[in-house]
């Protein structure tokens, strides 16, 4: 089985040409299963490799421990090892991430950094099948276009992931054959991970049903990954003709676009792939294009585009403009910044619990008015602080909560009839409470995207 292992990494190594033995690879190893099985497969087929460590500093002596062990193994193999400790905590207060993007953000940085300075040419990672599989399910989950059904990609610039082919099993198996030492990430096992839940809950439940689940799912993501391959060459060139720039600005020219192709779908697929709009945002594009309504703003993370006279205009947002949305009843989200606000209402005895974190808010549904609006903060807001009845301003409130000046220019706010309801991810205001006569709740999940 180990042998079979490294012949099929080799083939599929060779035949996606993902590098060469001439090449200089930087292998990125956490210390788990996956990422110290292609350390062992890179070095026994003898490819020039250097290995790239991160200590994210999140799992107290985990952390530690896992530095430990990749070093003493690349060392036993007479590899480069590089180290690197992170200030994650501290990164995620400067720019409001999630630890998820903070340590993402940081790691790929370090990466790149270490290519450019030793001469690396390709950064590889241990992304396996049931990675991309999981991806499949998460995205669809989330209610993504075709483009985020592609699972994970073999080769994105110098990022290269040679274990795609292989399954867990397959892995762990080599790992056991092979007496490879790892370390296992104790999160692994909770369950409050989308991720997770996915791997542990609905996976094994789809197995049960047809056992060779894992590779009708990697064929299937291939031929997804062609189809989006076509679909990205047909937006190429109709963004030729319909898609220009002045000063800045884009105009998409809806006139452009062929009568035989899907209109709405071409729309979305520019506006998702060149400019970050969400589908829910790009559909409601749509809507307005058809109603002709020019006076609303659809934001994405970075730009801000609106209806004029038969056209979209995209432009970067600027550090001033408000992001101000509305809210309708029985929406199930909303984007603001680099954030996602999930909306369900339920009555009151479905709630399990009212012991909420700071991303969840509980408020009396039947208090609110809508259309809701959700916006960034600005100086001169106020609001009643739960379990206050005294009212504050939004500045004061910051300051006393030591929030960072990068973290103040995110803070948004959502308004009911003009009135703070919720200071997003922080504290919702006392006048929406949950009370003894509430029947109504409205469950609000702020979550970073």
């Amino acid at each position: 089985m180990a042998d079979s292992l490294i012949d099929k990494f080799q083939a599929y190594v060779s035949r996606n040409e993902l590098f060469t033995k001439q090449d200089k690879i930087l292998l990125t190893v956490s210390g788990g299963v996956d990422s110290m099985v292609l350390m062992s497969l890179c070095v026994n087929c003898g490819y020039n490799v250097g290995v790239a460590h991160c200590n994210f500093g999140l799992r107290g002596e985990e952390s530690d421990e896992d530095e430990e062990l990749v070093a003493r193994v690349a060392e036993s193999y007479g590899v480069e090892i590089y180290n690197k400790r992170f200030d994650t905590v501290g990164e995620m207060e400067r720019t409001g991430e999630s630890m998820e993007m903070a340590a993402r953000r940081l790691r790929y940085q370090w990466f790149r950094k270490l290519c450019d300075e030793y001469g690396y040419t390709a950064i590889a990672i241990a992304h396996h099948s049931n990675d991309s599989i999981e991806t499949f399910f998460i995205n669809m989950l989330r209610g993504t276009g075709l483009r985020g059904l592609t699972g994970i990609h073999k080769q994105v610039g110098r990022v290269v992931r040679p274990l795609l082919f292989a399954t867990r099993k397959q892995i762990m198996e080599y790992a056991t054959q092979k007496h490879i030492p790892y370390r296992e990430d104790s999160s692994n096992k909770s369950t409050k991970y989308l991720r997770n839940k996915i791997r542990l809950g609905l996976t094994p439940r789809i197995r049960e049903i047809n056992p060779r689940f894992p590779f009708i799912m990697h064929r299937n993501i291939e031929r997804l990954v062609s189809a989006q391959h076509f679909i990205d060459n047909a937006i190429d060139n109709i963004c030729i003709e319909a898609l220009t720039s002045q000063d800045g600005i884009y105009t998409l020219h809806t006139d452009r676009i062929h009568d035989t192709t899907s209109r709405d779908f071409v729309i979305y697929e520019i506006l998702n792939s060149r400019f970050g709009f969400k589908g829910d945002t790009a559909d409601g594009l749509c809507k307005a294009l058809q109603s002709n309504n020019s006076g609303k703003r659809f934001y994405s993370r970075s730009h801000v585009a609106y209806v004029d006279r038969g056209n979209i205009l995209i432009a970067p947002i600027e550090q001033e403009d408000p992001c101000s949305v509305s809210v309708v009843k029985g929406q199930r989200r909303v984007y603001c910044g680099n954030s996602v606000i999930y909306l369900e209402e339920c009555y009151i005895d479905n709630i399990a619990t009212f012991n909420v974190p700071d991303n969840v808010a509980l408020l009396d549904a039947d208090a609110l008015e809508y259309p809701l609006e959700l916006r960034r903060w600005s100086e001169g807001d106020s609001f009643t602080p739960f379990g206050m009845t005294g009212r504050k301003k939004i500045s004061d409130y910051l300051i006393d909560a030591k929030v960072s000046m990068p973290e103040k220019s995110r803070q948004f706010v959502l308004l009911s009839a003009g009135e703070i309801a919720w200071l997003v991810g922080r504290r919702i205001d006392d006048r929406f409470r949950l009370k003894d006569s509430t029947e109504r709740v409205l469950r609000l999940t702020k979550e970073i995207i």
